[in-house]
């Protein structure tokens, strides 16, 4: 039977198959340390696995409303009111999804018609390309280098904003960079987006809660331009602050028509999120703080300690984030050598050669879209940190 030519376009994540290579190897035998895939390495907070708990217990195991819960979307709403300063009605203004990616997927696909156009600066998390395309729009990625800090600057947004621009798609802090915008920048940018009117922006806001410079959360957007806020979709889940990923819990808020269609169309296709995750998601919004300040505190050790370790590298250069869990680093020096007879030209080429020679599961940049890179995830223990960055030693050690 002949795909549609819809599907024909599909690529899988290239983040869960570097993961799945990196368990084939494992269950071979071989011991492999895994910096590829953005998931905590903690467990979920207390409080929330036994409102999950509870709610399996005391039968809150029905459908919901696709929207979600009133319940889970007030909690929604006052933790943004805390950390954002920002007014979202409950019963309007928000929906409840499963996992964020659905709620950036579904924003794509009730925002976007044919031929508009989707600004994404690179680098950028590798599922938003064909997320764009998915929803029949061509994403325009636009080419953010070290001389900005791998951000889009307010001139670069001005020179790419076309008639067939709708919607600028970006993540603060960055996936995979970690750097986050600036009030400065923000206040730049929506000085641009002021000047046109048709242009919607999708602010995804995974990891403003997991901060390194001891800002609570992460400058926003709106914070800075409050009369954006009526073509703004801020998406933000339980994943990454929460260590919720397996639960699949994720929100969007912005104007209401935008949400009630979010709605409809997660009715025709997943149908309401898990009420198992809804009433855990709803526990930990309102509850662990604390639990956050401590995984912040854990982060920042780890950060640091891994700093320390790529220090004794030369020919990587690590760049210092301001949040999230990764690393983001410069591995152009140890490309155009050899080990044997392989030759390690690209991105690619090196991580495949330590992963399947070093055993060290890490992401090419070339998927984010920038070549001579890598991602390198921080969210394991620094124990076993350090022993990857031994094993990347002597891959170094062992290039001619």
């Amino acid at each position: 039977m002949m795909l549609s030519a819809r599907a024909q376009k599909l690529k899988s994540s290239p983040t869960l198959a570097l993961m799945a290579k990196a368990k084939a190897l494992s269950a071979q035998g071989h011991d492999v340390i895994s910096l590829t895939l953005g998931e905590p390495d903690w467990p979920t907070y207390p409080v929330a696995a036994e409102a999950g708990i509870n709610a399996i217990k005391t039968g809150n195991t029905k459908y919901t409303p696709a929207q979600g819960t009133i319940e889970l979307r007030k909690a929604i709403s006052n933790r943004t009111k805390i950390d954002l300063g920002l007014d979202y009605n409950p019963a309007t203004d928000i929906v409840v999804t499963s996992g964020a990616k659905f709620s950036i997927f579904a924003a794509l696909q009730v925002l976007c018609n044919d031929g508009d156009e989707v600004i994404i600066p690179t680098p950028y998390w590798v599922s938003y390309p064909m997320m764009a395309e998915l929803a029949g729009a061509k994403p325009k990625l636009i080419f953010c280098d070290e001389s900005v800090h791998f951000k889009m600057s307010a001139e670069m947004l001005e020179k790419n904003i076309t008639a067939k621009t709708k919607i600028f798609l970006f993540c603060s802090p960055s996936n995979p960079t970690g750097f986050m915008y600036s009030e400065n920048e923000l206040k730049q940018i929506a000085d641009v987006l002021r000047r046109h009117p048709q242009v919607c922006v999708i602010e995804d806001d995974m990891y403003n809660r997991l901060m390194f410079n001891d800002l609570h959360v992460a400058p926003h957007l709106l914070q800075v331009a409050h009369d954006l806020k009526d073509r703004t979709v801020v998406i933000n889940g339980g994943s990454k602050a929460y260590s919720m990923t397996g639960w699949r819990i994720g929100w969007a808020q912005g104007p209401s028509n935008i949400m009630k269609a979010i709605g409809d169309f997660a009715s025709q296709a997943t149908g309401a999120p898990s009420s198992i995750a809804q009433a855990a998601a709803e526990q930990a919004l309102i509850h662990a703080e604390p639990d956050i300040k401590k995984t912040n505190d854990m982060l920042k050790a780890r950060l640091e300690s891994a700093l320390t370790g790529f220090a004794t590298i030369p020919e990587f250069k690590v760049f210092r984030p301001d949040g999230a869990f990764y690393l983001w680093v410069d591995i152009k020096k140890a490309l155009g050598k050899k080990i044997g007879t392989t030759s390690i030209s690209t991105s690619a080429d090196f991580c495949k050669i330590l992963l399947e020679n070093y055993f060290v599961s890490t992401v090419p940049g070339e998927e984010f879209g920038h070549e001579g890179y890598l991602r390198l995830s921080f969210a394991i223990d620094s124990q076993r940190m350090s022993q990857a960055i031994q094993r990347i030693q002597g891959m170094i050690g062992d290039m001619q």
